[in-house]
């Protein structure tokens, strides 16, 4: 008896030895609460359609949220097969919206049939973050474009994306840029190279992304802009005169006492613009040293600091890359070349007409007010002392020295129209920028 309970006892722990190797090897059945998806939503955020519109519609607002998907029901449908709208509208989206092309690389769409209704999940790639879509810039006009643009310069931003119904053009784009660095010599150091991508390239709503190239980090230029700014202050301390034309004089006398024309960097300039401190205001009234088109930039500062009508033309001199000012006094326009007055004599180049120009310089005629006026150098300097200003050595010794400025501190560094009127720094570089 004792025999048979022992050996009952022996089957017993081996068949539980088994069992449990047995439970061992077996796959395991895990059940665990069910999680919804990212494209769940409660009953009453569900987004309901029925025409192929508002599917449309539907699917653009993910992507106007930047949302990576959703889920739409379609029910009572008017279309033919959900499936084929569902690409199609997908494809209409990142192929012609202004912001599909821009912001989207890929929307995929499932439509599943639920008995009565369909659902169709959403899948949205992107090529741009949220953040890059929600700094697009809407624009109406173009005065509003021009707005934003010396903001964005200004501040020495290297990107700008507008959304505009506008029906303008890379070059015209490229032009307002351009307009916009002339006519703020003070608050623009110097012209940027401009990238313009436009999506789509035509239609009456489309995106257009401005890349920037910067010379400098966006803190140098900061601060080249307030030294800049310091330098015209103290240039308009020594303006004097009893009209605006000898205002204007004044202000070319001082100019020229103390800023050197850089004829190496005029000889090797090829374009107006080129981004070389010697073509910026910079360049003339805090290095001394410039050529045509800084000279005009200083001059146009320093009247924008006066409120004299002031206006920089890009053209040529002597068939060179050129660029000089124009002025409008008592209703009339009159030319006058700062740099050419310090080489050939201000006589020779202030309060000028056309007539006298046409030999020599070269501009776009047609854009340009016409400058005929009467007045000239002899009336304006006949009228008080011959004294009146000075001589350029006078000039130059009561013109405030800030640091770096004068005749030796050294030289770093659209053609043919008018532009009309509207920290620590580091080591100037020479010559034109890479």
């Amino acid at each position: 008896m004792i025999r048979r309970v022992i050996f009952a006892i022996i089957l017993l722990s081996v068949a539980v030895s088994f069992g449990c190797a047995a439970f061992l090897e077996d796959d395991m059945l895990v059940e665990s609460l069910h999680e919804p998806s990212q494209y769940d939503r409660q009953p009453e955020e569900q987004i309901e359609v029925s025409n192929y519109s508002d599917l449309k519609a539907a699917i653009l607002d993910f992507v106007m949220e930047h949302e990576t998907g959703g889920r739409i029901i379609v029910s009572n449908y008017e279309g033919e097969d959900v499936q084929v709208d569902v690409d199609r509208a997908g494809y209409e989206i990142k192929t012609y919206h202004p912001v599909g092309i821009f912001a989207v690389s890929e929307i995929i769409g499932q439509a599943t049939r639920i008995v009565a209704y369909f659902e169709i999940d959403i899948i949205i790639e992107y090529k741009r973050t949220k953040q890059q879509m929600n700094s697009v810039i809407g624009v109406e006009t173009e005065r509003e474009l021009r707005t934003e643009l010396l903001g964005i310069m200004s501040d020495y931003r290297d990107e700008a994306v507008f959304r505009t119904s506008l029906q303008i053009s890379e070059e015209e784009i490229i032009r307002l840029i351009s307009e916009t660095y002339y006519q703020n010599p003070r608050m623009i150091i110097m012209l940027p190279i401009v990238a313009v991508g436009i999506f789509p390239e035509t239609g009456a709503d489309r995106i257009f992304e401005l890349s920037f190239g910067l010379f400098e980090p966006a803190r140098i230029s900061h601060s080249r802009t307030e030294i800049l700014s310091l330098y015209v202050e103290s240039n308009l301390e020594l303006a004097i005169g009893g009209s605006d034309a000898e205002m204007m004089l004044s202000l070319v006398n001082n100019l020229i006492a103390f800023s050197n024309f850089d004829e190496s960097t005029a000889n090797l300039v090829s374009e107006h613009g080129s981004q070389n401190w010697a073509t910026t205001a910079s360049g003339a009234l805090v290095n001394a040293s410039a050529i045509g088109e800084g000279y005009a930039m200083a001059f146009k500062a320093l009247c924008d600091g006066l409120d004299l009508d002031c206006r920089v033309v890009l053209g040529f001199f002597d068939g060179k890359y050129h660029a000089w000012n124009m002025v409008l006094l008592d209703g009339e326009f009159y030319h006058i070349d700062v740099a050419m007055s310090d080489i050939n004599g201000i006589e020779n180049c202030f309060l000028m007409t056309d007539a006298e120009f046409m030999e020599m310089y070269e501009w776009d005629f047609e854009s340009t007010p016409r400058a005929h006026g009467i007045l000239t150098y002899e009336d304006i300097v006949g009228v008080r002392d011959h004294d009146y200003f000075g001589s350029d050595e006078e000039a130059l010794e009561n013109q405030p020295q800030l640091p770096g400025q004068g005749p030796d501190a050294g030289t770093t560094g659209e053609t043919g129209q008018t532009i009309e009127a509207s920290g620590d720094v580091e080591e100037q570089p020479d010559g034109a920028a890479a």
